[in-house]
């Protein structure tokens, strides 16, 4: 009997050919278009809105106005690459699986690691930016903030072990919360704006827009973690498009909104604030709007943790199924199984993480790391897309683009691309190893047949 999910594994190079759309479609999950949209919602617009309006208000004043807009222009052709790859290759390894088809299993190993390895560096960023709003609504010391940011983390992983469509149906609650309470702030704060405030436009000059792009990556990264879950959708050729679709327009406007709102509001002070939208909040009802950022916070964070941990989960699963982890664990990888396994080493890793970040308190540093390696997912993903999509369709026109502009990204990244190098190197001293290790039982008799398929592979 034929597992679910379509074949990740090539014995030899590349695999550009795309599946033939005349044959059904291998069984899926049972996500609509409404928990999709959600869950795209979550993963791109997360705790980005609590802090990033004032440290990019702060690299590039009312500049930074440009850079929320010249990010939403550059989201376009990169999750118009993402979903159209997701819906024609929706498997549980996501960005992997992607580059898998195209270069192969080294490829694969470095994007997987990229993004199981690296990108969970943003889970503590994320729970101390909502831990520190919380304490500046209902007050505490820096225990208090360490300790909200550890409870932060702990729930949503709770949330997501009972499954995809679980944290899509919290989600859909969650998101839909988001986007009314975020609409009340806004509206009551945007007739205290003044147009005053946009000058000078570029204190810092181009310079600070692309500083300020460079953080922003952070908010409108999340187009590649949803991939990971394209095999839980029922209909995903369909319905990737249509969620992506939705999400998109939300989040664009939603960040160009409130970034606006900061610096037409707040002016100079937006560059120094902690807690812009409790700022925003103040200015427009008063002190006793506070537990309206409060509400914010708590949904914003849970979101990102449903969104992210759906995906961990599947893509660790996923690389324990194709050899890029140890096979115990890849059970969960199919689609509509629960990969408890790979959730539980994303929660390691977030731990781990979770003790430098708290330790140190200091987040830009962080985010910087974090967008560097999510500027790598970007390039290695796209890049695959050119090899994968039909040529000179309209997915792979926006996969060209989508190689330009991650090019750009990359050249925002600097040195911090040194990160996501190391990571690189350490996937392929692991596959090294993996193959030197395979041919050595080869040789001493251990393994006289070929390997074993992937379960994905499996007839």
């Amino acid at each position: 009997m034929t597992e679910r999910g379509p074949s990740t594994t090539r014995a030899h190079g590349p695999e550009p050919e795309l599946p033939d759309p005349r044959v059904p479609d291998a069984p899926h999950g049972t996500l609509g278009v409404a928990g999709g949209t959600a869950l795209y919602i979550a993963a791109v617009l997360g705790t980005g809105i609590l802090v990033l309006p004032a440290l990019a208000a702060a690299a590039a004043g009312p500049g930074a106005i440009l850079a929320v807009g010249a990010l939403a222009l550059i989201s376009v052709p990169l999750a118009a690459t993402f979903a159209a790859l997701a819906r024609r290759h929706p498997d549980a390894g996501g960005v992997a699986t992607f580059a898998r088809r195209a270069f192969g299993p080294d490829a694969a190993r470095i994007i997987g690691y990229w993004f199981y390895f690296g990108t969970p560096i943003g889970a503590p960023i994320a729970a101390l930016m909502t831990a520190r709003y919380v304490v500046a609504v209902i007050g505490g010391d820096a225990l208090a903030t360490t300790l909200i940011a550890v409870g932060l983390m702990v729930i949503p992983v709770a949330v997501t072990a009972f499954g995809v469509r679980f944290a899509a149906s919290v989600q859909l609650v969650l998101s839909g919360a988001l986007v009314a309470v975020l609409v009340f702030v806004l509206a009551a704060a945007a007739p205290h704006g003044q147009a005053a405030h946009l000058q000078p436009l570029l204190p810092h000059g181009w310079a600070g827009v692309g500083l300020a792009m460079s953080l922003y990556i952070w908010a409108f990264a999340g187009w590649e973690a949803v991939a990971g879950i394209g095999g839980e959708f029922r209909n995903p050729r369909r319905d990737i498009p249509r969620a992506t679709a939705l999400a998109l327009i939300i989040v664009s406007v939603a960040y160009l909104a409130i970034q606006t709102v900061t610096v037409t509001v707040l002016g100079s002070q937006a560059a120094t604030s902690a807690v812009p939208l409790l700022d925003l909040v103040q200015v427009s009802t008063g002190s006793g709007g506070a537990i309206v950022v409060a509400v914010i916070a708590a949904i914003v964070v849970t979101g990102v943790f449903n969104a992210y941990l759906a995906a961990f989960s599947k893509l660790g699963a996923a690389m324990g199924r194709d050899g890029d982890l140890p096979a115990w664990f890849g059970r969960g990888a199919e689609n509509g199984a629960v990969a408890r396994r790979g959730l539980l080493l994303s929660a390691v890793v977030m731990a781990v993480y979770s003790v430098v970040v708290l330790s140190s308190g200091d987040l830009q540093p962080f985010i910087l790391v974090h967008t560097s390696i999510a500027a790598a997912v970007y390039g290695l993903g796209v890049a695959s897309a050119l090899r994968l999509l039909p040529a000179r369709s309209l997915g792979w026109w926006m996969a060209l683009l989508s190689c330009v502009l991650a090019a750009g990204l990359l050249i925002l990244a600097g040195w911090h691309l040194v990160f996501p190098a190391g990571v690189a190197v350490v996937a392929l001293v692991v596959g090294l190893v993996a193959r030197r290790t395979r041919r050595g039982r080869s040789a001493s008799g251990d393994a006289g047949a070929p390997e074993p398929l992937p379960r994905a592979d499996r007839a």
